[in-house]
């Protein structure tokens, strides 16, 4: 005979201790498991006479159903116990006060930037973005730098690696693909997109093979282009002029070197008169009294040429500064790895 009224009583009283999850399942696994009293039960009906084996197991599925609810009931009393005992521990004292959290800043490269795009901005320039993973052929070759160019290797460049089994190019713009190496691409796409006349500047990320004291293998740059039917050397010497003096002060002197750039003709090295000894020369500034800021020219007939533009009728100067060499200037840091390695004592100063 099976002594349901036993298992009953059994089950009741092992109830009664059970106030945890695991202890709940222990418990269910005792009765109700694959090896548990009720499923071994069952398997013994087969051993019954034939005529009491609906009885019995009627009586067994009933106290099943019994139990398996009394479990669930049991498992909804123990969660809600736990989660109000959560509430408790995790609960917030709204009188106590707040815990300081001290304020964020941008970065001093951050700030910098974006003063001068604020300068920009100021003077009617729009603000133009382009990818950073570029073509070659913007990157070098629309900017008058074909492969056998000595200029590409005034640059180091980071090349990224393609599909060697990729059928030949034929085409200029099916090109090698790189990081870019200045936003002097985002001028040429700029131009391809819209009709002089028109002013935009270019700020982003640039990427090139160096690592010391005053460079690093990425950092910023902001190129600014403009053209129309008479814009002149001397529209470029005011503009930069003014953007100088924004930046460093109405007394600082600037002074305009000729140079050399694929994409510009004329070109122009601007500097700036030298902030650690104001002019009088030192080690800083090589004697000179002076500091290269930017370069700068006309744009390259060749460039119009390659973007659709008739260079008989437009025309129009460039610059590119890097925004790095511009803060470290701006604030005497003399070492431009500050800026990456995110020393709070040094961020703080800014």
């Amino acid at each position: 005979m099976i002594d349901i009224d036993r298992i009953k009583e059994d089950f009741l009283n092992q109830k009664e201790g059970v106030d945890s999850l695991p202890a709940l399942n222990n418990l269910k696994a005792r009765f109700l498991g694959r090896k548990g009293i009720i499923t071994e039960q069952l398997k013994n009906l087969g051993s019954l006479p034939k005529e009491e084996r609906p009885l019995w197991g009627k009586r067994l599925n009933e106290l099943k159903r019994f139990i398996e609810q009394e479990i669930e009931a049991l498992r909804a009393s123990i969660i809600k116990t736990e989660a109000e005992e959560a509430l408790r521990r995790e609960r917030i004292d709204i009188t106590l006060p707040g815990a300081f959290v001290p304020p964020g800043r941008p970065h001093p490269v951050t700030q910098v930037l974006d003063e001068i795009v604020e300068i920009f901005r100021s003077m009617g320039f729009a603000v133009e973005e382009g990818p950073e993973v570029e073509l070659d052929y913007y990157n070098f070759e629309a900017l008058n730098i074909p492969k056998d160019h000595p200029a590409r290797d005034m640059q180091d460049t980071f090349y990224i690696k393609t599909d060697r089994n990729a059928p030949q190019r034929s085409h200029p713009m099916e090109s090698d693909v790189v990081l870019r190496t200045h936003t002097s691409p985002v001028q040429i796409r700029g131009m391809m997109k819209r009709k002089p006349p028109f002013r935009f500047i270019a700020p982003g990320k640039v990427y090139r093979c160096d690592a010391d004291i005053s460079h690093t293998p990425m950092f910023h740059q902001v190129e600014g282009l403009m053209v129309g039917e008479d814009v002149t050397f001397a529209h470029l010497k005011g503009v930069l002029e003014y953007f100088i003096k924004r930046l460093f002060g109405e007394e600082t002197p600037v002074r305009f070197r000729p140079s050399y750039f694929p994409f510009t003709e004329p070109s122009a090295e601007v500097d700036i008169g030298c902030i650690i000894c104001r002019g009088s020369g030192c080690r800083v500034c090589k004697e000179t009294g002076y500091l290269e800021v930017l370069g700068s020219g006309m744009v390259h007939p060749r460039v119009f040429e390659e973007v659709g533009y008739d260079p008989q009728k437009v025309r129009g100067f460039a610059f590119g500064m890097g925004v790095e060499r511009l803060t470290m200037l701006r604030y005497g840091i003399d070492d431009i790895r500050l800026f990456f390695e995110n020393d709070l004592r040094f961020l703080r100063q800014f």
